[in-house]
């Protein structure tokens, strides 16, 4: 074989240089084929997998844009605060502070701190969950027979446990985390209705309002009711912006957002980073 020895496996090696699959990294991010911004400001291009993951540390001000390209995708997302992990996103005051268990575009994404980690700026999909969370080893393995990260049907907690050790995170760092792409409704009497996709190509924006580390897990919506493992890709990309100021519409929209952007605002300055 040619990558029997060790020079036949660095040639083989070396010839990769180049070669280019669907779901993976693009390095640099600004080859990718049609960035949306201003050339040279997109820092994150990446296809993820289904049953994949991905991680970043994104800088205060960069929008991250999540597409869907093919209608399967489901991106179960974690936020921490990059220096200071211990902040981190609080679906629970998430949801409770505004007053409104849906996402979608103007709603806030809010750690147990009172201050805005992200802003959703856009959002073309309307499908999203704050609700279920991800799925888990168990519940994987009893549906599809296995829920390992090398397995065919990797769970959305196994996969974020591998992205945050790549942060220095371990199990305990990980809490109830958002999905998007696929959506769940409360029916009246408190139960459940799975909606789904809204179908290819929807995507959502969102904006870094402090330094931020994300984790991504692209697995299928714990409450997906088809038997199936189905995933699709997720495309990610990130760029240089700028974060919420004051008399923006997001930052004025409500009392409890305006106080939670006060709230961060404060605290940046003392630390001198606004």
């Amino acid at each position: 074989m040619a990558t029997a020895t060790t020079h036949g496996a660095r040639d083989h090696a070396r010839a990769q240089e180049g070669t280019r699959v669907t779901a993976m990294p693009v390095v640099p991010a600004g080859d990718w084929p049609a960035p949306p911004c201003e050339a040279g400001h997109l820092v994150w291009a990446e296809t993820v997998a289904g049953g994949n993951y991905t991680h970043r540390v994104l800088a205060r001000g960069t929008e991250l844009r999540l597409t869907d390209p093919h209608g399967d995708a489901c991106a179960h997302l974690l936020l921490y605060v990059a220096d200071r992990p211990w902040e981190r996103l609080n679906v629970a005051d998430t949801v409770k502070v505004q007053w409104n268990a849906y996402l979608g575009e103007g709603r806030l994404l809010l750690s147990d701190q009172g201050r805005v980690l992200a802003s959703v700026v856009a959002d073309t999909s309307g499908r999203h969950d704050a609700l279920c969370g991800t799925s888990t080893l168990v519940r994987n393995t009893a549906r599809y027979g296995d829920g390992s990260p090398q397995s065919p049907s990797p769970a959305g907690r196994e996969l974020f446990k591998l992205a945050a050790a790549k942060n220095g995170l371990g199990p305990r760092d990980l809490p109830p985390s958002l999905s998007f792409f696929q959506g769940v409704q409360v029916r009246d009497d408190g139960s459940l209705d799975f909606t789904g996709s809204a179908g290819p190509g929807g995507s959502v924006t969102l904006r870094a309002e402090q330094d931020l580390t994300v984790l991504l897990a692209n697995v299928p919506h714990p409450a997906d009711p088809r038997h199936a493992y189905i995933s699709t890709p997720l495309e990610v990309l990130a760029w240089r912006a700028t974060p919420t100021t004051p008399g923006d519409p997001l930052w004025e929209a409500t009392p409890e957002g305006r106080r939670a952007f006060l709230n961060t605002a404060e605290f940046l300055a003392a630390r001198g980073l606004a």
